[in-house]
């Protein structure tokens, strides 16, 4: 499994899941609201770890830099 996000989209996501948290610990979203973006916060979380979106696969989209190579 290749990374195919950059760390930017990294950061991102992290924040979005956190910002879900804090909505949900605040009461600011409850019920099925909170239930989907609590979902979609743990998924940002796994792939912003991992550094792989599967999304990104079928799309062919990457936001990693490309690498230089060594001469």
């Amino acid at each position: 499994m290749k990374q195919n996000m950059g760390s930017a989209d990294r950061v991102i996501r992290i924040l979005l899941a956190f910002l879900v948290a804090a909505l949900y610990l605040t009461d600011q979203i409850s019920g099925t609201l909170a239930a989907v973006l609590g979902l979609f916060a743990v998924i940002f979380l796994l792939t912003s770890f991992v550094g792989f979106c599967p999304l990104y696969l079928p799309l062919k989209i990457s936001t990693k830099k490309a690498e230089k190579k060594a001469v």
